[in-house]
């Protein structure tokens, strides 16, 4: 439970942040920055997540059917 509490913390301040730094760095309106802010964040927890899996598997952050492609290749 108190993971899970965790995680949804660190989205809403990975939200703030985006919402504070594209609004203000692109000095965009508050609706835009909204909009900016709830497009981005989705984005930035899924690069994390496939970069921390890659690092996790040992550091190949292809696709897996590239990966396939290759071996099939040999």
């Amino acid at each position: 439970m108190l993971w899970r509490l965790k995680n949804y913390a660190l989205v809403i301040c990975l939200f703030v942040f985006l919402f504070v730094v594209i609004g203000n760095g692109l000095h965009l309106t508050p609706a835009a920055s909204l909009i900016a802010a709830m497009s981005g964040t989705p984005l930035v927890i899924f690069a994390f997540s496939c970069w921390h899996d890659a690092q996790c598997r040992g550091g190949d952050a292809r696709l897996p059917s590239q990966v396939t492609r290759e071996w099939e290749r040999r």
